[in-house]
């Protein structure tokens, strides 16, 4: 069997490495526009949940990842500088490069043929083989080519972010929210290395504008944001690396495949930053498209039914998928709300953030994080609604 793969990120590699490493014998070879050493962006990170699935299924690659990420028990928000720890919120972090690496050397180990810097031009960069994947990103290539079969669409959400790291290194994942003459914003940053961290700044339109922030270049957008969290940055600096402010785009498709073609990770969904399950997802594609292959025994070196396998896939991952996608624009959409939330207390704001998907009621939260939700019925008592 061949098999072209299109983007070497989470997604791609992935599902690379588990074909390659059931099946030596088939022709596995992926396609990156970018080079090796080259990422967009800074850290990655994970709920414990969002592990489990790895550990599950691949434990050798699990205990590699693990070995290389940081990792805290709670998470924090910082309101009028008052600090609330939520406890029961585990997270891991990683280098998104780092991550990247990691994979690249499996897949070389695997016999998985990576070819870096090439862009695809045409739908014949791959004529001849039998399944064609496109995980190359929220702008994927592969998506375009085939755009009156997949149907996708794209839509950008209200708020601007921009994505920076810094060397100051923080405990645990945590929300700071700041606010000034312009507006409200909110930063969220975490340790990914044990001496750099991310730090993604997000405001609605309006303060945006208001800041200049749409006039400034990368030198002077930095330090208007290191001015605002300079209590928190510590006489740190931010670091840019394409860092640029943008509005999230939301990614979906009508149609996962077409033929012998599919689309993995960000080419097919994407789902906002705030609820940290991009880089899971791609991955639980990977595993899943890969499983669809395997639940036939596809032993041999040829694959007759592929479209059958595809079929497969989006049949077992689309509801899982739409679920965490609903999760996502709740979460996303809490955030566009962000200015009306600014005159709450820090423990209310802190309450309000955890429950703003609607699926965690009062007596859920008092499980997951029993600790600050007691320190939150001292302050304010039982809601009502509870």
């Amino acid at each position: 069997m061949r098999i072209g793969i299109v983007g070497a990120g989470p997604a791609g590699l992935y599902f690379a490495l588990l074909m390659k490493r059931r099946h030596n014998a088939y022709d596995v070879r992926v396609i990156e526009r970018n080079p090796p050493d080259s990422t967009f962006g800074f850290g990655l990170v994970f709920s414990e949940k969002a592990l489990r699935f790895l550990e599950r299924d691949d434990p050798g690659t699990f205990a590699a990842l693990t070995s290389e990420m940081e990792a805290w028990p709670d998470q924090r928000i910082v309101h009028r500088d008052e600090v609330v720890n939520i406890d029961g919120n585990g997270f891991s972090a990683i280098g998104r490069l780092k991550l990247l690496q990691l994979l690249h050397g499996f897949c070389r180990e695997a016999g998985v043929h990576i070819d870096f810097q090439r862009e695809i031009d045409s739908l014949d960069t791959f004529a001849g083989c039998d399944l064609m994947v496109g995980a190359d990103g929220i702008n994927s290539r592969v998506r375009d080519l085939h755009a009156d079969a997949l149907r996708p669409r794209i839509e950008s959400l209200k708020n601007m972010f921009v994505w920076y790291g810094t060397k100051q290194v923080f405990d645990t994942l945590t929300l700071t929210f700041r606010a000034n003459r312009h507006g409200s914003f909110v930063a969220h940053h975490y340790r990914y290395a044990p001496d750099m961290s991310t730090f993604i700044v997000e405001c609605d339109p309006e303060t945006w504008r208001r800041a200049g922030l749409r006039h400034m270049d990368d030198a002077a957008s930095r330090a208007y944001c290191e001015r605002l969290f300079a209590p928190d940055l510590d006489g740190h600096s931010l670091i840019s690396n394409n860092s640029s402010w943008r509005r999230f785009a939301l990614v979906t498709n009508e149609n996962w495949s077409t033929g012998n073609v599919v689309i993995l990770g960000d080419a097919l969904r994407s789902v906002h930053f705030s609820i940290g399950s991009g880089t899971r997802l791609a991955m639980e594609d990977a595993v899943a498209l890969y499983q669809a292959f395997n639940e036939a025994g596809a032993a041999s070196a040829t694959w007759a039914d592929v479209p059958g396998a595809l079929a497969r896939f989006e049949a077992a991952r689309r509801p899982i998928v739409e679920k965490l996608q609903a999760a996502a624009a709740k979460s996303s959409g809490w955030y566009e709300k962000l200015a009306g939330k600014m005159g709450l207390e820090a423990y209310q704001l802190a309450y309000d953030y955890m429950t703003r998907s609607g699926r965690v009621t009062h007596a859920r939260l008092k499980e997951m994080a029993p600790r600050f939700t007691a320190s939150f019925e001292t302050r304010f008592g039982v809601p009502e609604h509870a």
